[in-house]
């Protein structure tokens, strides 16, 4: 082995003890786009399923992949160098900083703080938003007047409230949705009928923990786990949403007042 060969073996082994100590499946593909090289991370049978499951080949699947790489290109080397060291950067600055409390049930930092780190959603850069409440429900005509009843309220209150379809901040609809819930003091859930995208929020909401105030048309459509939950009743008539409005208008004014 040349001397030349010799020092790219030993740097190939440095990137690859930082890879496998640190790297996540966005930092893969991140590595695949820059190398111009995404096909083959994410078509290779294991090493992202390895890493997601935290399975013992793990670590040969990503010497393997990244061997790969450098063979194909010098420049990937100094491709995926210089990303590291910018990991590198960003992850000593993060242990400088503390971490954000997003939670608006928790009133302070527990104990015991579990840090995760999603594929689907960007975590997005923005502070929680003291007033503001997001209602997350079917995007159905129906409920349209579920909808101007909430919003009704809030005006009264002068509580920031929006849904997913008042804004357009991102070009997947999902990263919208988790954005309103991360940011919102307050969210809303309407569970009539058992839609499942507001399940799969409810779930999100949950998960952040946020105060999370559910409302239906039929008991019956509440999970039977989160009936201890008091959702709030209604009929989707004219009497059924006054009732809707003065029985939010008590729950939120304790909330924001």
């Amino acid at each position: 082995m040349t001397r030349q060969n010799k020092q790219k073996t030993l740097r190939l082994f440095a990137l690859h003890e930082f890879i496998v100590d640190h790297f996540t499946k966005s930092d893969w593909i991140k590595v695949g786009y820059l190398t111009d090289s995404l096909e083959l991370i994410e078509d290779h049978p294991r090493l992202l399923r390895s890493l997601d499951f935290k399975d013992d080949d793990y670590e040969g699947n990503s010497l393997q992949v990244l061997s790969k790489l450098m063979s194909e290109s010098i420049s990937n080397l100094y491709e995926i160098e210089r990303f590291i060291e910018t990991k590198k950067a960003l992850l000593g600055r993060s242990t400088r900083i503390a971490p954000d409390f997003v939670s608006t049930i928790q009133a302070s930092v527990p104990d015991r703080v579990i840090t995760f780190a999603p594929d689907v959603f960007r975590i997005p850069d923005k502070p929680i938003d003291s007033n503001s409440l997001a209602v997350m429900m079917p995007f159905e005509n129906r409920f349209s007047g579920t909808y101007t009843a909430i919003r009704n309220v809030c005006a009264k209150l002068k509580i920031d409230c929006q849904r997913a379809d008042d804004i357009w901040d991102n070009s997947i609809l999902i990263q919208d949705v988790f954005d309103l819930i991360f940011t919102a003091q307050v969210v809303i859930t309407d569970f009539t009928d058992r839609n499942p995208n507001v399940f799969y929020e409810t779930g999100v909401a949950h998960t952040l923990g946020k105060l999370v105030i559910p409302i239906t048309q039929s008991v019956a459509d509440i999970p039977f786990d989160l009936r201890h939950h008091r959702a709030l009743t209604y009929l989707p008539n004219t009497e059924g949403l006054l009732k809707l409005e003065k029985d939010l208008e008590k729950k939120l004014a304790k909330v924001f007042g």
